[in-house]
């Protein structure tokens, strides 16, 4: 993804964000137009910087001074000014069904009342906890280990991640199919080695943790002293399986995912656990082969069902509802969430405004619904017909290279080549609309409209399970601004969303559209060949299809891209995890590559000309960099140079420029020049 898969479901009830309060209403507006912003923008330049010496600062470095974080964000870029342009677009849908009912047709009615549900803080803020009640009735009347798997399951329907995950995805082996998948869950923090890092910060952090599981568990009922101790044993259990969680860096190969057993096999996993019972009360039933994907995560599992004491699974159980449902309930419980995992893991000193929250929820659990209003806006035919010819100029650029290819022998070029011209392009929005008749939404009734929304997706799912692959779906709802590309669908995905200014412009020429949407459309497509999604074959199955030389020779030209991201600091003492960026990094070079060979094609045989004192060639590279314009709070650069996959955003320029014999003619760079490098890395 050009921003930030499986579809393992165990979602929380509403982690898309803190809901905020009336006392800290919004100065911003709904809109109904787009405010337009050129997607090559001379202001945000900063022509004082040395472009062969630091090109982020050249080209970003007056989007930087006159763009600081707002209050209420983690970072602030422009992919997010665009996000937020288009959640105030969907303000402006979402206000107007909620307030005018006459003549909403029954998907408008649904969004609407949702959203008026959403809203209506005094109304959540007077219920108080009492949503949430039921689940904590039914844990406290758990008579035995032996009725976990049953109501666990029912916990999971309605997106309590505990323990561990359970959903649908694509065979392995078999992409044309859907199993049952079973994998790691269970953690309150961010990733397994928040766990572990010994570092001062590392330690107070895991310190207020604990006080934060303390605070909710006592929030949640539980008296001062109960929860203090509850909390020290739901970090204790979480450390422990957090200790039997794969790495990131390890998941990012998929045959160390890839465990398929049956039935049996999974129970002897867990003997202490019925997986059977569980199963059952899913609605599942039988489901047939299970792809476990971490089974030394299971194992440790089944330790701690047979060690913990009943009251201590209770107590894990009880943290888990209230952080998955407190974003819900009323303000002492959402301001107690945001404390911690906004303030103090990320910085943010300031919650949104409840209506960004509200439509962010929309967007999450009825997203397509809602996606029918933004397209029906906001995407014109040409547009989707433009990135189209955008997009096959790009593929037809990736087969030239293929063929040109010095490195790669002919057997491995025609197997790469069927992957090529047999990769799917989904642009906009999906031809057939998903179907939300089934979901009960009030217009008095928050909490239960999110956990019956989210039970339909869950149980939407689960239901593919024994079923033939829907090549149709989409994993984006069409007003998100970002793009992914899926190996085993093997196609790339472009909503609707990310294809307005100034991502992509149509008033502006084709040198920045090419080095910004141009650029994204190269990333996506060169995921299908990076170090992981080159495992995948044309038809999306994990299979080796490489000569051993040649894999080789990828290897070698893959291992100069970590090498080179090593070198980065990401911040404090934190350098770049570049085995974790890897994939990012060779796609972000593969897609600048890419979208030059593609532009200059388009563009043959036309007389460019200069504007603003740039090059055509200058313009592509600063089209290219302007995407990434970014500040972000020193808490979130930690969070992210820990657990994002992709580099910080400066090295996402820097870091591919000089690697471009083309970027150093256009600025005519100089050998020796920061912006130059004597070891140039490429892989595609």
């Amino acid at each position: 993804m050009r921003k930030m898969l499986t579809t393992l479901v165990c979602l929380a009830l509403a982690q898309v964000g803190t809901l905020v309060h009336a006392d800290e209403a919004p100065a911003e507006t709904p809109l109904t137009t787009f405010p337009y912003t050129p997607s090559l923008d001379t202001a945000a330049m900063d022509r004082t910087a040395d472009p062969c010496v630091d090109f982020y600062q050249y080209a970003c470095g007056g989007w930087m001074k006159n763009n600081p974080i707002p209050a209420d964000q983690s970072s602030w870029d422009v992919y997010g000014k665009l996000y937020q342009d288009n959640q105030r677009f969907l303000w402006g849908i979402l206000d107007g069904l909620a307030k005018n009912t006459d003549g909403r047709s029954a998907t408008q009615q649904k969004i609407g009342d949702y959203f008026a549900a959403c809203t209506n803080e005094p109304a959540v803020d007077k219920l108080g906890i009492a949503p949430m009640q039921p689940y904590l009735d039914q844990i406290d009347a758990l008579k035995s280990k032996n009725d976990l798997p049953a109501l666990l399951a029912q916990l999971h329907l309605n997106g309590v991640g505990a323990y561990f995950g359970f959903g649908s995805n694509q065979d392995f082996a078999d992409s044309s199919q859907v199993i049952a998948f079973v994998g790691a869950g269970g953690l309150g923090l961010p990733d397994r080695d928040y766990y572990f890092k010994q570092d001062a910060k590392s330690k107070a952090l895991r310190m207020k943790y604990v006080q934060h599981v303390a605070r909710m568990l006592e929030l949640s009922g539980e008296t001062p002293a109960a929860a203090r101790a509850g909390a020290l044993h739901v970090m204790a259990l979480e450390t422990s399986l957090a200790g039997a969680t794969l790495t990131r860096v390890e998941l990012r190969d998929p045959y160390k995912l890839f465990h398929k057993m049956d039935a049996k096999a999974l129970q002897a996993l867990t003997p202490d656990f019925d997986f059977g019972a569980y199963f059952k009360q899913t609605g599942v039933g039988e489901p047939g082969i299970v792809n476990v994907s971490e089974p030394g995560f299971m194992k440790e599992l089944a330790k701690r069902f047979k060690r913990d004491s009943l009251a201590d699974i209770k107590t894990y159980l009880r943290w888990h509802v209230v952080h998955a449902s407190a974003n819900l309930l009323s303000k002492n419980l959402a301001d107690a969430n945001f404390d911690f995992y906004g303030k103090t893991l990320q910085g943010v000193p300031q919650q949104q405004p409840r209506w960004k929250k509200c439509v962010q929820m929309v967007d999450s659990q009825l997203g397509e619904a809602l996606g029918q209003e933004f397209v029906a806006r906001a995407f014109s035919p040409k547009l989707k017909d433009d990135t189209l010819h955008m997009t096959q100029l790009i593929e037809q650029s990736m087969e030239k290279d293929i063929k040109d290819l010095t490195w790669m022998s002919e057997e491995t070029k025609a197997r790469a080549l069927e992957k090529l011209h047999g990769l799917a392009n989904k642009i906009g929005y999906p031809d057939k609309w998903r179907d939300y008749s089934s979901v009960d939404i009030k217009r008095d009734d928050f909490f239960g409209n999110a956990q019956r929304a989210n039970a339909f997706e869950i149980k939407r799912q689960l239901a593919k399970i024994g079923k033939p692959v829907d090549h149709g779906e989409w994993e984006m709802t069409p007003p998100t601004v970002n793009a992914y590309y899926s190996a085993q669908m093997n196609d790339i995905n472009f909503p609707a969303g990310i294809l307005q200014p100034p991502l992509y412009d149509a008033k502006m020429d084709a040198a920045p559209n090419y080095g910004d949407t141009g650029s994204t459309i190269g990333h996506e497509l060169t995921h299908a060949f990076d170090d992981e999604g080159r495992q995948y074959d044309a038809k999306g199955n994990l299979r080796d299809w490489w000569t051993k030389k040649d894999a080789a020779a990828f290897k070698e030209r893959a291992q100069c891209v970590v090498d080179q991201y090593a070198k980065y600091t990401a911040v404090d003492e934190l350098k770049v995890n570049s085995k974790l960026t890897q994939g990012e990094d060779i796609a972000d070079l593969g897609g600048i590559i890419l979208a030059w060979m593609a532009w200059k094609s388009d563009t043959a045989g036309q007389q460019l000309e200069a504007r603003d004192g740039l090059s055509p060639e200058q313009r592509f590279f600063v089209g290219y960099a302007q995407w990434s314009c970014s500040n972000v709070r020193p808490e979130t650069a930690r969070l992210r140079a820990l657990t994002d996959p992709h580099s910080p955003a400066k090295y996402r320029v820097n870091g591919l420029v000089v690697n471009m014999p083309e970027f150093e003619q256009a600025f005519s760079c100089k050998k020796g020049q920061p912006m130059v490098s004597e070891n140039r890395c490429r892989v595609w």
